[in-house]
């Protein structure tokens, strides 16, 4: 029934008009349908990020999203870097650290958040 179509994540902010500069200029995430005063929509490959304001943002200490970036690992870490995000570090059992990204298990992974603490995980797995 619902295995083939896309799932639509969806990261609830405290401002939409602050998170946008966070989405757009740091993610590079383009806006898609219409904007609707609590709600915007973004663009990311083929799935549809929805980001809308909740007095419970910032309230989920796990993941919230995850992009597979593959090959392009290295390159988009760097680019997030130039860009100002800050990376969050983590202890995991059986990964090392070096800068922001997590080694081991045969994986280079690292993760970030938004403006209101949703947790972004980004890693070397697919997307290839």
């Amino acid at each position: 029934m619902l295995n083939s179509i896309d799932a639509q994540p969806t990261l609830a902010v405290k401002s939409l008009m602050r998170s946008r500069s966070f989405y757009e200029g740091v993610l590079g995430l383009r806006p898609v349908g219409p904007a609707m005063p609590t709600v915007q929509c973004y663009l990311a490959g083929r799935t549809v990020l929805v980001v809308y304001e909740s007095e419970f943002a910032g309230t989920n200490k796990a993941t919230a999203v995850t992009w597979p970036l593959g090959q392009t690992f290295p390159s988009i870490i760097a680019d997030l870097k130039r860009k100002g995000a800050s990376f969050a570090h983590y202890e995991i059992p059986g990964m090392t650290r070096e800068g922001d990204v997590h080694v081991g298990h045969g994986r280079r992974l690292a993760w970030l958040t938004d403006p209101d603490g949703n947790i972004i995980h980004l890693g070397d797995f697919g997307g290839d």
